[in-house]
């Protein structure tokens, strides 16, 4: 069987994240009992309640899958799919995508379909694609990470969205807020290629995502991200409504259609902050998850090292499967 074919007695172990409620979250446990029963395939599920235990959770279905040549899956957004996923790279096993979240640009960038059935569907008949990840110090990003005010705003957007409910709109509402606000700029020195430069900014974001640059509006870089390099944006100094357009354009598909944002693709790169910061430790984004982390920061790119399971067809269409009565455990 060419390596690239998913094992067809491969178990399964999802991560599932509760989200919402107990009754979304049920109705997700069904959906993927039924498809999954009727594949004939083995399937571990473990729902995470408590988002603090999702990371050893994530470990020890890790360890399961390694073990017996399984399949770890994440069933979330982009941030539960990031910390399950860097399990999957520690551990070096197979990995599987259920998008739950209200972007999803993983799951879109590689073809997982969002509705739930179909990604099940999608993932049973699945082949191995090796995908790189970026590297923000020790911590993996798939989509994107950033240092300066996007985390802030990530932090002030999940507040609204508990508020108000998860969609887009509330999404892009809250980052306008967050633009008219009083905000810092940030001063780092950037080493590149044995070369410095001293950057003052809002925040350094930096993409590892197709989907994404395209959508902002930054297609001269997509081809960078295919070619396995990461992509870094950094708005020039601007005041609350040149910040405020800023958030505008990208949200319409037109940031590179100014000159206020330096944009560069890179493989290695060490971000370091003025002596009089000290080791502060400053607030960093990846994948939507915010923590802090002290300086130097290192981005880098690893080419290959997600084996991430994708549609062998190219579609996420649901498919009848031939029931030969699975095994569904849900723990």
């Amino acid at each position: 069987m060419p390596s690239n074919e998913l094992p067809p007695d491969a178990h399964f172990y999802i991560v599932l994240n509760a989200g919402s409620g107990h009754s979304e979250t049920e109705e997700r446990i069904s959906t993927i009992r039924e498809v999954i029963d009727q594949s004939g395939r083995v399937c571990h599920l473990e729902v995470v309640e408590d988002p603090e235990r999702l990371e050893n959770i994530a470990r020890e279905m890790a360890a399961k899958a390694l073990a017996d040549g399984g399949v770890l899956v994440a069933a979330g957004g982009d941030g539960t799919i990031n910390t399950v996923a860097h399990q999957a790279v520690l551990a070096g096993c197979l990995f599987g995508v259920l998008p739950q979240g209200t972007f999803n640009y993983f799951g879109r960038t590689h073809g997982i379909p969002e509705d739930l059935a179909e990604a099940v569907y999608a993932m049973l008949r699945a082949e191995v694609r090796p995908v790189q990840i970026g590297m923000l110090n020790n911590k993996i990003f798939l989509v994107n990470a950033s240092v300066g005010l996007y985390p802030a705003l990530l932090e002030a957007r999940e507040h609204d969205k508990r508020e108000y409910g998860r969609s887009r709109l509330v999404a892009f509402l809250s980052a306008i807020k967050m633009a008219l606000r009083p905000h810092r700029h940030l001063r780092i020195t950037l080493e590149l290629d044995g070369k410095q430069k001293h950057l003052r900014t809002t925040t350094l974001f930096v993409g590892n995502n197709r989907l994404q640059m395209e959508q902002v509006g930054m297609e001269g870089l997509t081809e960078a991200v295919e070619e396995g390099q990461l992509v870094a944006l950094a708005p020039k100094p601007m005041g609350k409504l040149g910040l405020l357009g800023l958030l505008i354009r990208g949200a319409f598909g037109k940031l590179g259609a100014g000159d206020d944002v330096i944009a560069f693709a890179f493989k290695s790169m060490t971000v370091r902050t003025p002596s009089f910061y000290g080791r502060k430790r400053l607030k960093v984004a990846a994948d939507g998850e915010v923590s802090k982390m002290a300086t130097p920061f290192e981005f880098r790119v690893l080419e290959g090292r997600l084996k991430l399971l994708v549609s062998s067809s190219g579609r996420g269409e649901p498919r009848p499967v031939e029931s030969a009565g699975g095994t569904f455990e849900t723990a």
